[in-house]
């Protein structure tokens, strides 16, 4: 997540009116919600994760109500990245002191894993993997690591530096049907079995606002939509509509998109022909 920061006003959700707004028939308003709103991220229930400039973290369901508020977020500096992939378990990853806190579906302290204990320094990305473990990539020893709630660590590649001429820097972690994918923008998709064995390249570089959801990795470049088809190899793109620019945030899912312009999001269907 990003890390702007303005009180907290409120929240209140609107029915969209596609008349509200000018229209495109690949994108359908659906819904609004409006607030103090620096940054967001959404599970794969349509659960919204708002950060507010009051470095709350509020919990929106899909029908607008609010479910949970954590207050804590600058407890171990800035906040570097949330992953909410796992509706029932939210991380927190906080790169400077290299720090891990896990959350319940309110939004409740689980644990907390300090990465330095378990002789990680410097860590790139993290993601849940889907029995409920972290991913991580560890920069300093260049290889993908797997750890259980407590730290312990439980599966690791090689050293990246000997399976590659030029070791990947990945800045995202996804766990996605039983492959691990890692991406660096500079180098692309790289993919990983549950066993850290390396499947697969793709060449995609460049890439903003990554997300694999389902059979697809959706992606921004420019004010253009990417969608790459996993079992096909099938590249498609389409033009943002002229409404969606500006936005400060972009986040995308198989079938919505989400925008945040000017403490407001805007959630769109994704109509594929």
């Amino acid at each position: 997540m990003k890390s702007c920061l303005a009180i907290l006003l409120f929240f209140f959700v609107t029915n969209g009116d596609a008349s509200a707004q000018q229209s495109d028939s690949s994108f359908t308003l659906v819904k609004t919600i409006t607030g103090d709103i620096t940054d967001f991220a959404v599970d794969n229930l349509d659960n919204l994760y708002i950060l507010t400039s009051t470095d709350q973290l509020k919990k929106i369901d899909a029908n607008g109500d609010s479910v949970a508020v954590y207050n804590n977020v600058k407890k171990f500096g800035k906040l570097t990245m949330v992953d909410v992939s796992n509706p029932l378990k939210v991380l927190l990853y906080y790169k400077d002191f290299s720090t891990v806190v896990a959350l319940d579906r309110l939004l409740n302290v689980r644990n907390t894993i300090d990465l330095r204990k378990q002789g990680i320094f410097r860590v790139s990305a993290i993601g849940q993997s889907y029995d409920g473990k972290v991913w991580l990539y560890d920069e300093l020893n260049n290889k993908l690591k797997k750890i259980d709630e407590e730290g312990k660590l439980l599966l690791e590649t090689p050293d990246f530096r000997q399976l590659f001429d030029v070791a990947p820097n990945p800045q995202k972690i996804f766990d996605q049907d039983g492959f691990v994918y890692l991406y660096d923008t500079a180098k692309g998709f790289f993919v990983f079995d549950y066993y850290g064995s390396l499947k697969n390249r793709i060449p995609i570089t460049g890439w903003n606002n990554v997300k694999v959801a389902g059979k697809y990795i959706f992606g921004l470049s420019g004010n253009k939509l990417q969608q790459y088809e996993l079992n096909t190899f099938a590249l498609r793109e389409q033009d943002l509509p002229n409404h969606f620019i500006p936005y400060d945030y972009i986040n995308i899912t198989a079938d919505k998109i989400y925008t945040l312009n000017k403490n407001v999001i805007s959630i769109f269907m994704l109509n594929r022909n």
